[in-house]
């Protein structure tokens, strides 16, 4: 897909294709002048922080983290910034979300700062080996994701199930984690997330500004 695009494209993609993405550099305005510089480091600082950050109050929120020691810091930014409804995430293997390969830290700032601990097993997955979701070169990422969109159950599809039914449940759309796997499965294996994909891919490419 078209990541240079605009809000107008967005937009359609949204309508159209039920998806949108925005390409951080492209919409964070002031984000964009320390790319150069992040860059240069080579290492991660506390910008990569800042962007998960920038909420509006009234949209539920998954904001990833780095580190550990930033889940509650960061949960609490965000109470303070007026987020209703906002996880941060982190999981013990290092990952920026939730994960398969173990628990993972969980803070909530709807009322009050709260931590939780999230298993795949709370969500009827199975555990995964931090081996199986090794990434590679984009082409080999891309033929990942063509396989599990394709229905191929492994590593790869239950990760992608558990941050999905997240996102669902985070939205008051399941009553469950394990509800939304449910519903997050079915629409791959309905060819519904394909099909989006598809459109997101066409909308982004027709439309571009």
């Amino acid at each position: 897909m078209r990541l240079d695009i605009g809000p107008a494209t967005i937009e359609n993609c949204i309508r159209e294709a039920g998806i949108g993405f925005m390409f951080a550099p492209n919409h964070h305005a002031a984000m964009r002048h320390v790319g150069p510089a992040r860059q240069e480091l080579g290492i991660r600082t506390v910008f990569n922080l800042l962007g998960h950050c920038r909420t509006r109050r009234s949209q539920p929120t998954i904001a990833r983290c780095l580190s550990d020691r930033w889940v509650e810091p960061m949960a609490h930014v965000l109470k303070h910034l007026g987020s209703e409804r906002a996880w941060v995430v982190h999981g013990h293997d290092g990952m920026d979300e939730l994960t398969t390969t173990g628990p993972a830290k969980w803070q909530s700032s709807e009322n009050e700062v709260e931590v939780f601990e999230v298993n795949p097993e709370d969500a009827g997955l199975e555990r995964s080996e931090p081996s199986d979701l090794v990434g590679g070169s984009p082409e080999e990422n891309a033929a990942a994701l063509n396989e599990l969109l394709d229905g191929a159950h492994n590593a790869y599809r239950d990760i992608v199930l558990l941050n999905a039914a997240a996102a669902l449940y985070i939205c008051n759309k399941v009553s469950s984690l394990k509800e939304g796997v449910e519903v997050s499965a079915l629409a791959i294996d309905d060819g519904g997330a394909r099909k989006a994909l598809t459109n997101l891919v066409d909308v982004s490419n027709r439309d571009a500004e």
